[in-house]
């Protein structure tokens, strides 16, 4: 009978530790505690009290992981090699560096187990001093040729930001597997030496049997995002295509990449290509795609996104719901964007200020001027970005007396220092009111030097309002600041034009000439399917051309009847490579609108992106097509939005 009791308590022992290899539950991992308690052997069976020990650390339970290991009589190694680990999976670093003193303190040695987990602990807390003290037992127990040990000691002195002794680790490794590659690589990255994190990672591939995975991938990723060089970006695409698709994390980074590089097109196409290949999205992937959505305007994959996400419950989400938010105005929905904001459940400053500006964009100035005053009633506190889109939004809406109000509570109440966005909203606030002299008193009396964008702020306004004398002072700093960006030649050039000063006007062309300053070309994005399609001016290389540009003639020969004559001075002196040999007629936009008209069925709303701000003559065409299609279009340039229907638009012809 005895043997027989014994045989079944055996069983239960071995069916439970079956059980808790397989990471149950919290609820089927407290039932399985309880039975071996009744087992009656779980206080000498060391096995026993390990597996429980690792099973409750993976659900987080940290305090009875710790009550377990309290309670064992007998502890070796292995009992603090888990208990550490424990700590450091569930990133309580201190506390596993106090459990790393307190078996010195009872002569129980560390082994190659232990030190990778303390040196996991020195990096999480950015620990150098025991780090070092660390090495130095390494080499006393003769570890130092340990694989584990020496990517640990890597990626400690990484974070902590001692890069020639994290390379000496590297170079003095007997071998080296692509964990300690990628150590390397992420240790550069992380303190900002990005050219030396490409280097590593190039030697790697060219010169190493090993290959590049997810990790190197991660690894490598702030480099890329902060570089500006397409042989980076080339190198970074060729590694992924050629040796980490395997992996989420590799897409996701990638999609990254391009979104940080204001890549938004290829971040989209890179999308769509991984929902072919099978391969589901995760709320990280979300999080870096919408943005690239907003951006080309994309709203129909927007839209699809959002519906993956609520099919997989993912929400909610402060960060995706923030996403949501921000696709939706870049893409000129207002309704989405505020029925996404609506339904969260928490809101934080940058929720309410994605709302903000996603009004003021389109005009709307007294509803944002609402909410963030509704943002102020919830009890947060605005923080300095928050006040940039209320400002702009009484600049765009001409809310004069509002605005000088929200600079004048920023500054007194929240005792925040304006920064340059700040003066640059109030710039083109008093600039739109007309108020030029004032606005150039406001620069001249800055406590900071002024920008680009400030001097650009008051040259338009000058160019709007014909003020050539204070605009000549504007565009005189500009071309000392900037004398490589076209746009502001051009808009002095309009001003001279405008005062009918052609001489002046073909100085400013010459000069352009002589400095080879070359305007950006401009390209309109419109989405048709889930696929965004791109326009010049003049553009011949779309397989609708021919359709295109018979609807387009047909279309301006109805303008005509409605008085339509071209906006001539901006054929004049737009001096862009993009018009020469092209009539005002072929401009992107209007491309992009006609693709859109041919395309889809009639009152369907038209969707456009533009990288340069919209010009004169495509802005009154935009008025009149409306009208004549009957459709509404929704044109966001690097200005603003611009809802244009029954031949108006909302930002009442100042822009």
């Amino acid at each position: 009978m005895i043997i027989f009791f014994q045989n079944i308590m055996s069983l239960t022992e071995h069916f439970c530790l079956k059980i808790l290899d397989k990471c149950p539950d919290i609820q089927q991992l407290r039932r399985i505690h309880c039975r071996l308690i009744i087992a009656g052997n779980l206080a000498s069976a060391s096995h026993v009290a390990l597996k429980l020990m690792k099973a409750y650390s993976e659900c987080r339970q940290i305090t009875v992981t710790r009550q377990l290991f309290d309670e064992f009589p007998q502890k070796d190694v292995v009992f603090f090699n888990v208990m550490i680990r424990s700590y450091v999976n569930n990133k309580l670093f201190e506390r596993a560096l106090h459990m790393y003193r307190s078996m010195n303190r009872i002569h129980i040695f560390p082994d190659h187990f232990t030190v990778p987990q303390v040196l996991k602990a020195c990096s999480g807390s950015e620990n150098l001093w025991v780090g070092l003290q660390t090495h130095v037992s390494v080499f006393k127990k003769g570890l130092h040729s340990n694989l584990y040990v020496g990517n640990g000691l890597i990626t400690m002195y990484g974070k902590c930001n001692r890069l020639l002794e994290a390379r000496k680790v590297f170079d003095e490794m007997p071998g080296r597997d692509v964990v300690s590659w990628n150590s390397l690589v992420a240790a550069y990255a992380q303190n900002g030496m990005f050219h030396d994190a490409l280097e590593v990672c190039r030697t790697m591939v060219h010169s190493s049997s090993l290959k590049p995975n997810a990790g190197t991938m991660a690894s490598l990723s702030p480099a890329v995002t902060c570089s500006t060089s397409s042989d980076n970006l080339i190198f970074m695409k060729e590694m992924f295509m050629n040796h980490a698709r395997d992996s989420l994390v590799s897409w996701n980074v990638m999609i990254a990449v391009y979104v940080n590089n204001s890549m938004p097109a290829d971040a989209v196409n890179l999308y769509l290509e991984m929902e072919s290949c099978g391969v589901d999205p995760d709320s990280i992937t979300v999080a870096s795609v919408l943005p690239a959505c907003g951006d080309l305007s994309a709203l129909s994959l927007g839209r699809k996104i959002h519906e993956y996400v609520k099919r997989k419950r993912l929400l909610p989400n402060l960060t995706l719901e923030n996403a949501l938010i921000d696709m939706y105005a870049k893409c000129g929905s207002l309704h989405d964007a505020r029925k996404v904001f609506d339904e969260m459940q928490t809101r934080d400053v940058v929720s309410w200020t994605s709302m903000v500006s996603a009004y003021g964009m389109t005009g709307d100035g007294q509803t944002a001027v609402t909410i963030f005053s509704d943002m102020q009633r919830s009890g947060l506190t605005p923080d300095s970005i928050s006040f940039v889109p209320v400002l702009s939004a009484c600049s765009h809406a001409g809310l004069l007396d509002q605005g000088k109000r929200f600079f004048k509570l920023m500054t007194d109440e929240y005792k925040i220092v304006p920064r340059l966005e700040h003066f640059a909203c109030m710039v083109d606030l008093l600039g739109r009111s007309g108020r030029i002299n004032e606005a150039y008193e406001f620069v001249k009396n800055m406590k900071m030097e002024p920008n680009d964008r400030i001097w650009g702020a008051l040259l338009s306004a000058c160019k709007v309002h014909s003020n050539t004398d204070i605009g000549l002072v504007a565009a005189d700093h500009l071309f000392q600041l900037v004398p490589e960006q076209a746009g502001y030649y051009v808009l002095l050039s309009n001003i001279y034009a405008k005062a009918g000063r052609w001489k002046d006007v073909t100085t400013i062309r010459s000069s352009m000439k002589v400095k080879g300053v070359k305007k950006e070309p401009g390209v309109s994005n419109v989405e048709l399917n889930n696929q965004v399609h791109s326009f010049l001016a003049g553009d011949q290389s779309h397989p609708q051309s021919k359709q295109i540009y018979e609807e387009l003639d047909i279309i301006v020969g109805k303008m005509r009847e409605l008085g339509y004559v071209p906006e001539t001075d901006s054929a004049l002196h737009d001096i862009e490579d993009e018009d020469k040999g092209n009539h005002l007629a072929v401009h992107s936009e209007k491309l992009a609108i006609v693709f859109v008209i041919i395309n889809t069925e009639p009152f369907t709303p038209i969707r456009i992106t533009k990288n340069l701000r919209v010009c004169e003559d495509c802005h009154i065409a935009a008025k009149l097509i409306s009208k004549i299609a009957e459709r509404e279009i929704i044109l966001r340039d690097t200005n603003r939005f611009h809802h244009f229907k029954n031949g108006f638009c909302s930002c009442g012809d100042y822009w």
